[in-house]
């Protein structure tokens, strides 16, 4: 799906990033632990989108680390200063989404937006 067609679906405020909305996106991947996105995301890099309540930062660091399509913040809130500043430098859309994370995720997954995770071993 295109990301414009995710801020529709989300019905999301773009902070940044309004002339990539053309970008495809194909991946999510949903995480409060930037831990968490290092550790677990598969690298699908351009097609997949961070969903997350980090506002700060650290966010768009681990966004480039991944090449990330874009980041939405859920739950209405709005990245910092520097944050927005780091993504406008770093090319990442912003999009805030006004539901909580299970409900962002669920609303993209029930549109076609697959999981980007790294197979984790159990045990």
């Amino acid at each position: 799906m295109k990301l414009r067609e995710v801020r529709d679906i989300l019905t999301a405020e773009v902070i940044t990033g309004e002339a990539n909305l053309e970008k495809e996106i194909k991946y999510g991947f949903a995480a409060d632990l930037l831990s968490d996105v290092l550790a677990l995301a598969r690298g699908s890099g351009a097609q997949t989108l961070l969903i997350t309540g980090i506002i700060h930062p650290q966010v768009i660091y681990a966004g480039n680390i991944f090449d990330l399509g874009a980041i939405i913040f859920v739950r209405r809130k709005r990245p910092t200063e520097a944050t927005l500043q780091l993504a406008i430098e770093n090319q990442i859309p912003l999009l805030v989404a006004p539901y909580i994370m299970f409900e962002t995720c669920g609303r993209l997954y029930q549109h076609g937006l697959r999981p980007s995770i790294a197979k984790v071993k159990n045990g």
